[in-house]
């Protein structure tokens, strides 16, 4: 195969990949329950989110890897408890949880102009990489549900390495491998600020996309070479600022 003129590297959910069929299955199936208490679902599952990313994270610099989606799973009845419900096991019972995990986390789609994204930046001899914190199977299932030609072996998980992202170490094997020979120096785009930053600081050229976050706070995270409102828009730029 013939050397690409560069690499872009994806972050897959919650960049690619958007929560809604999570938001739904879990209004479908507490939601009238979960309003009855004055709690809104789709807040309860960004709650839920951010937390079991905390924790994903918090465990693997501990020295103790679990998996993004046992976490995710295991951490649902805490959040109940966070949200006010004093009983969350009376509340919600395991068969609820794990109707959410299948019927949303597990059916995950793809995010308006994810598809045009990729096929902008092939088309323009950008080879596209995904590095995840969730399982490799999970994620080529959301390619293969979408319709999206996406080669295994460039679907990259933490899992592997048990080492969560942001944790520098995750990223710089890939960050080797892409940066070989006479490679450009590759991309990192995503749609959380943490993770485009943190791989920024690595060495990657970091592309960010607001789709998700809404606001880059880059005062914080501090600044990245490609902020975009639009996954279409981030390839577009990533493509001119490559062509430079």
């Amino acid at each position: 195969m013939a050397s690409p003129k560069g690499n872009v590297v994806f972050d897959v959910v919650g960049t690619l990949v958007g929560y809604e069929a999570m938001f739904r299955a879990t209004d479908d199936r507490l939601g009238d329950k979960l309003r009855a208490e004055g709690i809104k679902p789709i807040l309860l599952c960004q709650m839920w989110l951010e937390t079991a990313e905390r924790e994903y994270t918090y465990l693997s610099m501990s020295g103790r890897y679990v998996g993004f989606a046992q976490v995710v799973q295991a951490i649902f009845w805490r959040m109940l408890f966070k949200a006010g419900i004093a009983e969350p096991r009376q509340f919600a019972s395991s068969e609820d949880v794990q109707f959410i995990m299948d019927h949303g986390y597990k059916k995950l789609e793809m995010r308006p102009g994810a598809r045009e994204c990729i096929e902008k930046l092939r088309a323009a001899d950008l080879r596209v990489w995904a590095l995840t914190a969730a399982d490799g199977t999970g994620c080529a299932a959301y390619f293969e549900q979408a319709g999206i030609d996406f080669p295994y072996e460039n679907l990259l998980s933490c899992d592997t390495s048990n080492i969560g992202k942001p944790d520098p170490e995750s990223y710089k094997p890939l960050l080797e491998q892409l940066s070989s020979g006479t490679q450009p120096r590759p991309w990192f785009a995503a749609a959380h600020m943490w993770d485009t930053s943190a791989a920024q600081r690595v060495g990657f050229r970091g592309a960010f996309c607001t789709v998700f976050e809404k606001e880059a706070l880059e005062d914080i995270f501090g600044e990245v070479e490609v902020v975009s409102e639009t996954l279409s828009g981030m390839a577009d730029s990533i493509i001119a600022a490559s062509s430079a």
